[in-house]
């Protein structure tokens, strides 16, 4: 079942990171669903919450970021979910593991707040759009 609201699943296990991106979400008038490692997010994800984004850290205790990706995409009640993968890793290789995941944008740490939003407003927009 699905309840009216929407939400941004954000998952990170840096406290401090989940907090700036949880600000990021509520500051453009969305619910933030936050979970600290990847069991977390994929039990917000079979909770029956409307998630129109995800952001995930691709490294995450249990169920790496990629991993949960996989995971989505395999599911049809999650595959249209655009997923942001966020990370400190600053290789190519990140990137690319996140792309073949099945993420639609990758942004490496630091990012800014402005960054953020422009990738949420992209994404949620976008689902706004279709849903209408």
């Amino acid at each position: 079942m699905r309840s009216g609201k929407k939400y941004v699943l954000v998952a990170d296990d840096d406290p401090s990171i989940l907090r700036f991106v949880t600000a990021v979400v509520e500051g453009e008038g969305l619910e933030a669903a936050t979970a600290r490692d990847g069991k977390e997010a994929y039990k917000i994800l079979r909770s029956g919450k409307s998630v129109v984004c995800a952001i995930v850290d691709v490294r995450m205790p249990y169920i790496e970021g990629t991993e949960l990706v996989k995971y989505m995409q395999a599911d049809q009640n999650f595959a249209a979910i655009p997923v942001i993968m966020i990370t400190g890793d600053h290789d190519t290789k990140a990137a690319a593991s996140a792309h073949s995941s099945g993420a639609m944008a990758f942004l490496p740490k630091p990012f800014t707040n402005h960054q953020l939003r422009l990738l949420l407003k992209t994404f949620v927009d976008r689902d706004r759009s279709q849903s209408a």
